[in-house]
């Protein structure tokens, strides 16, 4: 019966909420399916195929239109007392005056502020969901079994209905990037996703989102594996390079055999099949990396194998080689403030992240905690306040790239989202303030011109099956 109910409500999950369910695209009723659109198998599978396509189709959407508000573009100055124009899921028109449709939804937005969508390169919920805690089992973010585990998914621990995914929707972020944990050397594939309901990961997935592979230097793996190796920085460093090398033979293997195609194809390795899309530049690699001394060896490694490492992750050194990270093309995804937790975090300084920025590399602000993510404009904020005390002075439109388009960049997304421009897909904020006040709150969230989050309706707030049935909606808060 219980199983019963679930499921109803699973199909229910806005009406539950008391919001009218749109046509055809409620968690219940997609159309594109919940899975991939396929017949049942007849052939053998192959290397690549996109087992699990992405089934998200946007929510229904009006023509809007905000006026009167500040508007931070992170595409260039911010437009004071600016709109913007939301249609069939795109933005059509910003500036200081709009051409509304007549079937427009007005809001004024006198006081507040527009941004564009936040976007978390780092974050762990949905596979880390809550409740946490002792005998709860849903921290599947670790696969530690092995050093190299390049062979798991994170899609495949991620559960849709966690609590967390509309907490931080409400905090104004709409994309974010779950990542494997950091216990293993290679950890795995990650997955992006937007964050709206639905009964499965698949129809959360940003449609065209590119796979990023997670790293990680330094202590963690060496802790997890102390007993049977890799115990050293210099076993971890060998274990990476074993790892390249078999999916260097692999994917010549394979190469060679897709030219010529005669014989029985070479077995599929689920491992060496993501190590490989790395080297072909289909995936995209963010590390978890500590140390300045650390990253630049991981650079020397990915030179040696011939893949780019598109994001270091924590960083807490990235200052002292800020050069670098400009000079090679990859970005820092940081936290504002976080260090001295264990030795290879000592070196913190909080002016991180205006460091790199103030030396070309694409600076990022990320949360890797679901709490932080709900507040990543405030994190936005501290990092902003520590540059401008270090002496380095960092505007408001600087800042809000580092949780918008450079977050989208590292995502290889920045030429959808992470920027109000006529022509991107409607992932827009509005706040009640500004958004780098601590007393500023997201009002009304979009994603593909969808209003998916309302403060001032309750009726308009996502509530997953977790938070039905026998909880008390008092008790949520």
């Amino acid at each position: 019966m219980r199983q019963l109910l679930l499921g109803a409500c699973a199909a229910l999950t806005l009406a539950c909420a008391g919001r009218t369910p749109p046509p055809a695209t409620t968690p219940g009723t997609r159309t594109a399916g919940d899975t991939g659109q396929r017949s049942v198998a007849t052939t053998l599978s192959a290397p690549n195929a996109n087992p699990f396509p992405s089934t998200y189709v946007p929510f229904p959407s009006r023509p809007t239109v905000i006026r009167n508000a500040t508007i931070m573009t992170a595409a260039g100055p911010t437009i004071r007392n600016g709109s913007i124009l939301l249609r069939d899921g795109k933005i059509v028109e910003v500036g200081a005056t709009v051409n509304a449709p007549a079937d427009a939804v007005v809001i004024d937005g006198s006081g507040k502020y527009v941004t564009p969508g936040l976007i978390d390169t780092h974050s762990h919920i949905g596979a880390g969901g809550a409740p946490g805690g002792q005998g709860v089992l849903l921290n599947d973010v670790n696969e530690a079994t092995s050093p190299v585990t390049a062979h798991v998914w994170i899609e495949h621990s991620i559960w849709p209905q966690d609590p967390q995914l509309p907490r931080v929707l409400e905090g104004g972020v709409t994309t974010i990037q779950v990542l494997p944990g950091s216990a293993n050397l290679i950890g795995g594939r990650s997955a992006v996703i937007k964050l709206v309901p639905s009964r499965t990961v698949q129809g959360m997935k940003f449609p065209g989102a590119k796979y990023g592979l997670k790293m990680a230097c330094g202590e963690n793996p060496k802790r997890v594996y102390a007993s049977r190796g890799p115990s050293t920085r210099m076993g971890n460093v060998a274990g990476y390079r074993a790892a390249w090398i078999g999916a260097e033979r692999y994917r010549r293997t394979w190469d060679n055999w897709l030219a010529k195609r005669t014989g029985d194809a070479p077995n599929r390795d689920l491992g060496n099949e993501t190590l490989a899309e790395v080297l072909r530049g289909n995936i995209l690699v963010h590390n978890h990396c500590y140390r300045a001394d650390e990253m630049a060896q991981m650079i020397d490694i990915a030179k040696e194998f011939g893949y780019s490492i598109r994001s270091f992750h924590h960083g807490v050194e990235a200052y002292k080689i800020a050069d670098i990270l400009a000079r090679e093309g990859i970005a820092a995804s940081l936290w504002a403030d976080w260090g001295l937790f264990k030795v290879e975090a000592m070196d913190a300084v909080k002016a991180n992240i205006a460091l790199v920025d103030r030396a070309g590399a694409r600076a990022i602000v990320h949360s890797d905690d679901a709490s932080g993510s709900q507040r990543l404009n405030q994190e936005a904020a501290k990092a902003m306040a520590a540059g401008n005390q270090a002496g380095i002075p960092v505007t408001e439109d600087q800042a809000i790239k580092w949780v918008t388009i450079n977050a989208a960049w590292a995502l290889g997304l920045e030429d959808r989202v992470g920027s109000l421009e006529q022509g991107k897909n409607a992932d827009v904020v509005l706040w009640s303030g500004n958004p780098f006040s601590v007393y500023s709150r997201p009002e009304k969230v979009w994603i593909d011109g969808a209003m998916l989050f309302d403060r001032l309706d309750p009726n308009q707030q996502w509530r997953t099956d977790f938070e039905l049935g026998y909880v008390p909606r008092r008790e949520l808060r």
